[in-house]
């Protein structure tokens, strides 16, 4: 396998564990467009305690994600007091914050960057991705999918259930944070550099997208929205002067046809059916 398409397949693997981050918390009616700020987190933990620690790869990228994730704990219950785009946008500032912060810390670099000495191999980084794809494939046969999907479409009625819908919400924001961490510190220890720049408005954007894209439905859509964001733009490469103004126009084209996204409850229940169909009739 040649670099670039090692590379592509490396690329792929953190969009999806991103996607994941995002997926979780919308699951449960939270829009977190402060995605970034929380691998940032996770990259320049895991990257300082390698660095100047000599912790190995393993541990430090596991310690970046649990310190993603104590911090989505700690500011979970403050934002969670906000509803619908009150909500997005307190995660944005919150995104926006953790990035200037860095931005600023000279012990990291600041503005110039932080290198990172120690290398992971790009088996690690997909293998990071099976991982996480099937732990919330695990999560979605469980009670706590149909909880999460109690609370996005009527918390009051959730409430009136007798579910905890606060910390419902508060699991949901902290375990998405908890794998963004991850995602931040294997891109920091796969690259060997980190900037906070690269940790902005865009990055958070797009992972929001690969979520919308694919359906918020399925478990299976993060990946397919993922997939479509990492590889239809390299497919269109040979127009490399159009081949985005092409993307972005596919983008608005398929989201106007099916803005639910790609992957939705109809139409995995339709190929169960299909499949149940297919049994009796073989039998």
């Amino acid at each position: 396998m040649s670099g670039y398409q090692t590379g592509i397949i490396v690329l792929l693997a953190l969009n999806t564990i991103a996607a994941y981050g995002v997926y979780l918390p919308m699951s449960a009616g939270q829009l977190n467009l402060g995605i970034a700020g929380f691998m940032a987190i996770g990259a320049y933990a895991a990257a300082y305690l390698t660095n100047a620690c000599g912790w190995p790869p393993s541990a430090a990228i596991g310690a970046g994600g649990a310190t993603a994730a104590i911090l989505a704990f700690a500011v979970a219950m403050p934002m969670l007091r906000t509803q619908g785009i009150y909500l997005s946008l307190a995660t944005f500032a919150l995104g926006q914050v953790i990035s200037a912060i860095f931005l600023n810390l000279d012990i990291v670099g600041g503005a110039a960057g932080y290198p990172v000495a120690t290398h992971i191999e790009a088996s690690v980084v997909v293998s990071a991705a099976t991982l996480v794809v099937s732990l919330v494939w695990l999560m979605s046969t469980t009670r706590l999918t149909v909880y999460f999907a109690a609370v996005k479409n009527d918390p009051l009625v959730a409430d009136l259930l007798g579910l905890n819908v606060k910390a419902l919400g508060v699991a949901a924001l902290t375990v998405g944070a908890g794998i963004a961490g991850v995602g931040g510190a294997l891109y920091a220890h796969y690259f060997n550099y980190i900037e906070a720049q690269y940790f902005g408005v865009m990055l958070s954007t797009y992972t929001v997208l690969y979520v919308l894209l694919g359906g918020t439905q399925s478990v299976w859509g993060p990946l397919v929205g993922a997939a479509i964001f990492t590889l239809v733009p390299e497919a269109l490469r040979s127009s490399s002067q159009w081949r985005y103004a092409i993307f972005a126009l596919f983008i608005i084209v398929f989201m106007a046809l099916r803005p639910q996204g790609l992957l939705t409850r109809g139409l995995s229940r339709q190929r169960t059916q299909a499949r149940a169909q297919s049994g009796s009739t073989n039998s």
